[in-house]
């Protein structure tokens, strides 16, 4: 038995074009985090980004798949480590909160913490990115459970289960979304921390496109619904089918039971098909439900046969 043993951090910093930027993350989350491992990891940066990274003393890794989900997936497959914060390089985050972050996963033990950001100016968190966050978290909310706050924020400490049984299918900023979506399935430990949020260095652009990420995030909190929840997904479809068949069908039956004739035949046919395609949907949903039930088991599974996290000083066996 052992009392405790160093713990590995590495921190992922996912760049693009952030030469303006980086070296100051690298350098505050070194002091911060002076045992970690400071990766950058840059998606086909076409200013001096790798340069400013190394100089400040990163790991400096290239992804040539363009996306943030890219960038994410190879970040999980290719570092090891027991705990990993995960910020976005263009200094918007305050890397001093860091160790607090840290502190409070070890202390839960928590899978994932996510960082609520608390905006600084009127730069930092514009009107169309708070909206989205709200709706779109929201809607998480919801559908997945209410555990999960600010679920687009980019700065958060995860541990290595929680890394390793992630199956990261995103391309884009809606990784996060996938990220959420994930601990929600697996009811992992979540906790949350209030921090800083500021806005850019003058002359560095947001990557971040409101309208078309805010599209693709939601297309992907509806490709989550059909994945995770597919009977209730292609449940309401056949209810929508049921309530459409019997709005057609009704005026055919009362005409029916006086006449004894069906004079409208068109759509009489067309209200049968209508209602068939209601029961083939719920038949496809409740198929797919015992799929995804597997599919849930399986997570499950990778997710336990990663060691777990103890709290600092906890006895090891």
């Amino acid at each position: 038995m052992t009392i405790d043993r160093a713990v590995t951090v590495a921190v992922l910093l996912p760049c693009h074009n952030e030469a303006l930027a980086i070296g100051k993350v690298v350098r505050d989350f070194r002091a911060a985090l002076p045992d970690a491992i400071i990766y950058v990891f840059d998606n086909n940066s076409t200013d001096v980004t790798i340069a400013v990274a190394s100089e400040a003393g990163a790991v400096v890794r290239r992804e040539p798949q363009q996306g943030k989900g890219h960038v994410v997936r190879r970040m999980f497959r290719d570092i090891d480590a027991d705990v990993y914060i995960m910020a976005d390089g263009d200094d918007t985050y305050d890397a001093s909160l860091a160790p607090a972050l840290l502190a409070l996963a070890r202390s839960g033990p928590h899978d994932l913490v996510n960082c609520v950001r608390i905006a600084t100016g009127d730069e930092a968190y514009r009107g169309g990115h708070r909206l989205g966050n709200v709706l779109l978290t929201g809607a998480v909310r919801t559908i997945f459970g209410d555990r999960v706050q600010d679920m687009l924020s980019g700065y958060k400490v995860m541990s290595r289960r929680f890394v390793k049984s992630f199956p990261a299918l995103s391309t884009g900023f809606d990784i996060e979304t996938e990220l959420a979506v994930h601990a929600l399935e697996l009811a992992v430990p979540i906790a949350h921390l209030e921090g800083e949020y500021r806005g850019r260095p003058p002359g560095s652009e947001s990557k971040l496109r409101t309208w078309q990420d805010g599209w693709r995030i939601l297309m992907m909190i509806l490709k989550l619904i059909r994945h995770e929840r597919p009977l209730a997904f292609f449940g309401g479809i056949a209810l929508a089918c049921a309530l459409v068949a019997i709005l057609l069908g009704i005026p055919l039956l009362i005409t029916y039971l006086h006449t004894g004739l069906v004079p409208r035949l068109p759509t009489a046919v067309l209200a049968t098909g209508i209602g068939l395609a209601g029961l083939l949907s719920l038949t496809t949903g409740i198929i797919l439900d015992t799929v995804t039930r597997g599919r849930r088991e399986l997570r499950a599974l990778a997710y336990l046969g990663q060691p777990a996290p103890t709290v600092p000083g906890e006895p090891r066996f």
